[in-house]
């Protein structure tokens, strides 16, 4: 960590507290809110690492005065994290995870965002499927049998990634002065935003494989997938819209006056200055997205919550649902403040809380 960056958090403690304490009241709720935090955490602490059982057996961690049994998630954590996967094989889905989430890291990066970028994310998906599913010298495992982190992972990124473009066209037909695309993109957005992500999952498992003809079968998890991206892109597409409205059209203008005609001036200005300054909803909704693959659960599939979840339900560690929550919560807390450091960080690179518009 850089020295600038050390001083910049140290000032910014320092004007935390001096507001904190800046008059009568800000002081009083300042005090009740440590005395409320204090007795929330001091108990906390006590159980989960003063009292806590790092290691041993069942019976250890029942016997009196003991608080957390975290020698459950020791013994769960190969299940917790890839599901019913068949136990020998298990070094796929770990090398699977690592390339989606190495691509995912690349990603990140500015220096990485170039049209080689679009190939790696195409091997690594590809990789990703061919390691998890088999084939090829690789024996078959079932969608049915995937579970944990890599369908957190895989859930989250494809649908975001696959609801990008999607939700950019639906913003534009919004914004359309023809009316066909404009009511068509209205509608579309309007209807999946209307519902919750349990139905149009439901309505994709469900709904969809009667629209096909007979004998043509789909994959549960990639009916599961598509309702993802569509619900994404709904989202998205808001977001989107809400940033090229905020783009001053004289840009568009001056654009077009340069030669250049409505979709170049779209994609090359109008375009990237919006994206630039709907950031913050970006991270937002990708952060929402990431905890909302949870709810895959209600079409039989299970991703890392509900790993855990069955994992406590093993009659040999039955008791210790509490241990399993909280590691979990701890993983998605982590992924999301990591995800949000990266978009105030992408942010201050950007320029985009001190662009004027």
């Amino acid at each position: 960590m850089s020295t600038a960056l050390i001083d910049s958090y140290r000032g910014d403690a320092r004007a935390s507290l001096r507001a904190a304490f800046a008059s009568v009241p800000n002081a009083v709720l300042t005090l009740i809110a440590a005395l409320v935090a204090g007795a929330v955490l001091v108990p906390f602490t006590r159980w989960a690492l003063i009292e806590a059982r790092w290691s041993g057996t069942p019976a250890d961690c029942r016997a009196p005065s003991v608080g957390a049994c975290w020698a459950f998630i020791g013994h769960k954590l190969p299940f917790i994290l890839f599901g019913l996967y068949p136990a020998t094989e298990r070094w796929r889905p770990e090398l699977a995870t690592a390339l989606l989430l190495a691509v995912v890291i690349s990603s990140l990066v500015p220096y990485c965002w170039r049209r080689s970028l679009v190939i790696a994310w195409v091997v690594a998906l590809a990789g990703f499927l061919w390691l998890m599913g088999g084939g090829a010298a690789l024996s078959r495992v079932p969608t049915q049998d995937w579970g944990g982190l890599p369908i957190t992972a895989l859930l989250t990124v494809v649908g975001l990634g696959l609801g990008f473009p999607l939700g950019i066209m639906l913003a534009l037909g919004r914004r359309s002065q023809h009316a066909v695309p404009r009511l068509t993109a209205t509608a579309i957005v309007e209807i999946v935003r209307g519902v919750p992500l349990v139905a149009v999952l439901y309505l994709a498992v469900l709904v969809v494989p009667l629209a096909l003809a007979s004998g043509v079968e789909i994959d549960k998890l990639v009916l599961a997938q598509g309702g993802v991206a569509v619900f994404a892109a709904a989202y998205l597409a808001e977001a989107v819209r809400a940033g090229l409205q905020i783009v001053p059209g004289r840009r568009a203008d001056a654009a077009r006056a340069l030669g250049l005609g409505w979709w170049q001036a779209t994609r090359l200005v109008v375009l990237p200055e919006a994206l630039r300054i709907v950031v913050p909803s970006f991270v937002s909704i990708a952060v929402g997205f990431f905890q909302d693959t949870s709810l895959i659960v209600i079409i039989g599939l299970f991703d890392l919550l509900n790993t855990a979840r069955l994992a406590a339900q093993d009659p040999a560690w039955l008791g210790f649902h509490t241990e399993a929550y909280v590691f979990v919560g701890l993983v998605y807390f982590t992924v999301s403040a990591l995800v949000s450091r990266y978009g105030s960080w992408i942010e201050r690179r950007l320029g985009v809380s001190t662009r004027r518009v």
